[in-house]
């Protein structure tokens, strides 16, 4: 039996997610790459416990997620069974659907109907009367914004999900559907966007539209897929991401200006007596808007040697301005 670590709210910072009430652990775990069919049990559940025992609250999901798809979902129904229903009250649990999930005109995109089978799917799966936050995952400019919207508020009022969310919304399309929300009387919690030193398109408005609207933002791939780790510096590892599954990061993403800046970067975090990525993270965090960064981890000492940056020293203006530089170079 599990039984979560008592100090574990003892070293976790939390931030207020946009102007709603909930606080969210400035590091939240994702659940897209390792929690499928080709991760040990063992390993998933090592995971999991590593992430709450330190104060981690808040698990990421998807409907998609796996593989197979759904099988993520799948799974963490099993560690809600087995460790976690006795703390449900204490977790953060969200889940989106947006993509590709099944057959046929009715299983992608932003329609009621998809969002509303999705939400129902993703709960028998995860063995949950209702998820925390429910995402649309990708705007669908085929449906119109009133009937995605009008989903997540159904959503909401039926019981299925108390807050929803946008994810990989530009600043136009986030101003507009947040908009309807708030018109329909379910305000947007939180936005979720890829952002990181080397994938910074966020900056060009859309964070200007979830400061003025008072939105969250949880931001995702804050290593920018591991090239912020620092791994790749001296070539492709064999058992790296970029080798084994080069889906999501592929070897003509090493080009000789991107790699100039990682060293560089990689100077400024030496000379703080930091790793490479825990100066990633803080930078991504530097910004009040954003109230999380979302880790993935595949080893448990990955979660807690990135909870060191807790204990760090803030990024000085001296700093951001030299990091600023390598930027943008």
């Amino acid at each position: 039996m599990y039984t979560a670590n008592e100090a574990r709210y003892a070293g976790m910072q939390y931030r207020r997610c946009g102007n709603s009430g909930v606080m969210l652990p400035c590091l939240a775990l994702g659940l897209w790459h390792n929690f499928g069919a080709i991760t040990p049990f063992e390993t998933q559940q090592a995971l999991l416990r590593t992430a709450f025992d330190n104060g981690i609250t808040h698990f990421d999901l998807a409907n998609n997620y796996g593989p197979p798809y759904g099988e993520a979902e799948r799974n963490f129904g099993i560690h809600m069974e087995r460790d976690f229903r006795p703390y449900r009250d204490e977790l953060f649990i969200s889940t989106k659907a947006g993509y590709d999930m099944w057959p046929g005109p009715y299983g992608d995109h932003g329609s009621r109907k998809y969002l509303i089978s999705s939400i129902d799917q993703s709960l028998k799966r995860m063995k949950l009367d209702y998820v925390d936050l429910f995402y649309h995952h990708r705007p669908d400019p085929d449906t119109p914004i009133e009937e995605t919207m009008g989903a997540l508020d159904q959503i909401v009022r039926s019981g299925k999900a108390l807050y929803v969310g946008l994810s990989n919304y530009s600043a136009e399309q986030a101003k507009a559907a947040v908009k309807e929300l708030k018109r329909l009387g379910t305000p947007c919690l939180i936005h979720q966007p890829r952002y990181s030193m080397l994938d910074r398109w966020i900056e060009n408005g859309l964070t200007d539209v979830l400061r003025e609207e008072k939105v969250g933002c949880i931001a995702f791939a804050p290593l920018a897929n591991g090239l912020l780790t620092g791994k790749y510096l001296e070539g492709i590892p064999a058992e790296s991401r970029m080798a084994k599954d080069g889906r999501y990061l592929k070897p003509a993403a090493l080009t000789d200006e991107k790699l100039g800046k990682i060293r560089a970067l990689k100077g400024i975090a030496e000379e703080r007596g930091q790793k490479l990525h825990h100066l990633a993270l803080q930078w991504v965090l530097r910004d009040p808007v954003v109230s999380t960064a979302l880790i993935g981890a595949s080893r448990p000492e990955q979660i807690t040697d990135n909870l060191s940056i807790l204990s760090a020293p803030p990024l000085t203006e001296a700093e951001l301005k030299r990091i600023e530089a390598i930027l943008n170079q």
